[in-house]
């Protein structure tokens, strides 16, 4: 262990002399600061405070403006996955499938296992839609009408209309 000893003991002159030169230009240097921040300065050594909310205990945050039942439509997305999806939120809600080929061979392959798929379709939902596994789909209104039948055949809302 090393002890320095000094002979005097306190602050350097120097020091106290920056220190007193500092103190009596005080109002100089925070005007000076201040233009040279824009004000930002001034905001920042006198924080004007802004009342805060008090903590709820709530862990999680839950969006305020959350509709609590679900609106499911069917959508074909551009990569011809066909899901049953949530119009508020967009979330799927179900798989159904796939539109596979291209040009006049494009068809609708339902999720099973025999279609490749790893998930399969719920077997209720699978049941209603059985008819329209292979179906042809050469064009975008033959892809609207498909969209409509399985809405018709799920029991869901067709956009623009409510469900009865």
């Amino acid at each position: 262990m090393v002890h320095i000893i000094s002979k005097r003991d306190g602050p350097r002159r120097e020091d106290v002399a920056a220190k007193g030169f500092i103190r009596e230009n005080r109002a100089t240097i925070d005007r000076l600061a201040n233009h040279l921040t824009g004000g930002r300065w001034q905001e920042i050594r006198n924080p004007v405070s802004t009342p805060q909310p008090e903590p709820s205990g709530k862990l999680w945050f839950t969006p305020p403006s959350r509709p609590s039942e679900p609106a499911p439509y069917v959508r074909i997305s551009l990569n011809g996955r066909v899901v049953v999806a949530d119009e508020a939120s967009g979330r799927q809600l179900l798989f159904i499938g796939a539109i596979r080929g291209s040009g006049s061979t494009r068809h609708f392959a339902m999720a099973t296992k025999e279609n490749g798929f790893f998930d399969p379709i719920e077997e209720e939902a699978g049941l209603a839609l059985g008819e329209l596994d292979g179906v042809l789909i050469p064009t975008s209104e033959i892809e609207d009408q498909l969209k409509q039948e399985i809405s018709a055949r799920l029991g869901l809302a067709t956009p623009g209309e409510e469900a009865g």
